[in-house]
């Protein structure tokens, strides 16, 4: 009796996660930042000129000690990063992701990596949901460009919840970091029970006919889609892979094992992030056939984030339709 009494009590938790409003998982990521450095006196944050955007003005606005203006010099940024992570500090860098990641490259690779500094490179605005920014502000390379570094560990939160418990875990952890966070609001997905520990997939299912390998805002896509698999008698099983690098690669094989099909969502080019990862991974240990979801070799354009997400055949529908075609 008290088992089923704990279960239900955990199924209610669950449910009232789902119940919560759609967050951005730039503003968790402003608060949870707020709290840590209420709690630690040795996190400090940086910021392009676009603190307002990344939400590090909360911060900013209550330890205007240990914030840092860098304005629109993103490499000066990285580098300060990694002089302030010598002195003991634990920086927490902050910019869009396509500034981030492209504008700093080289800093990243030789004052971050290659020093192997406690720096946590957290950029806000990944993905085509930017939307009417456009092409220019839309990162889709972002995760290739910091998966191939060594030493860096990509992370892609899927929704608020799992930001804050991503951000506290990152900011214990010592060495670089790499977090993508959006713009847009975003549906909670997460159960309420659940901790983020970095390398480790949580699995939703395990399908024996198909498995999708989801990150970021494809995991809301990914559960949808299960559910419609599930009314045709399509056993499908969803695994939220929000730890790009290091690849849970347990959790990957038992799903590669399982079902005759995997198929990968992702919000980034299917080259060189969450799907090229899954792929490398599974041709050296257990080849089976996968299909890759995400943005195929292109640009971004401006628009609303919905109508990119269907012009970009990123909906629970588009891997409905993908996998019924598929199998």
């Amino acid at each position: 009796m008290g088992e089923r009494i704990q279960q239900s009590a955990v199924s209610s938790q669950q449910s009232a996660g789902s119940e919560k409003k759609p967050k951005a998982t730039r503003d968790e990521y402003g608060e949870v930042l707020l709290e840590l450095g209420k709690k630690r006196s040795d996190i400090v944050v940086l910021d392009a000129d676009l603190s307002s955007s990344t939400k590090t003005g909360k911060f900013a606005k209550a330890f205007p000690d240990r914030f840092f203006n860098m304005g629109i010099a993103e490499q000066d940024m990285v580098g300060t990063a990694a002089g302030l992570s010598l002195t003991g500090k634990v920086p927490f860098a902050s910019t869009f992701a396509v500034f981030e990641t492209g504008r700093a490259w080289d800093q990243i690779r030789l004052t971050v990596c290659y020093s192997n500094t406690n720096v946590k490179l957290v950029a806000t605005h990944g993905g085509i949901t930017v939307g009417e920014d456009g092409a220019s502000h839309q990162a889709l390379e972002d995760i290739a460009l910091m998966r191939s570094l060594p030493n860096m560990t990509v992370i892609v939160p899927s929704d608020a919840a799992e930001t804050a418990s991503v951000i506290n875990a990152v900011a214990d952890y010592k060495g670089p970091v790499y977090v993508r966070l959006g713009r847009a609001k975003v549906p909670y997905v997460m159960p309420d029970n659940y901790r983020f520990r970095i390398g480790k997939a949580h699995i939703f299912h395990i399908g024996k006919d198909v498995n999708i390998i989801a990150a970021g805002i494809m995991v809301d896509a990914a559960i949808k889609a299960a559910a419609l698999l599930k009314k045709d008698g399509i056993d499908t099983g969803v695994l939220n892979m929000s730890t790009i690098k290091p690849l849970d690669e347990e959790a990957v094989l038992s799903a590669a094992k399982s079902a005759k099909l995997i198929l990968t969502a992702e919000e980034h080019s299917i080259i060189g992030g969450l799907g090229s990862a899954v792929c490398e991974f599974l041709s050296e240990t257990h080849p089976v056939r996968v299909i890759r979801i995400g943005v195929r070799d292109t640009f971004g354009c401006s628009g609303n984030p919905d109508d990119l997400l269907r012009i970009h055949g990123l909906t629970a529908e588009d891997i409905v339709k993908t996998i019924k075609d598929s199998m």
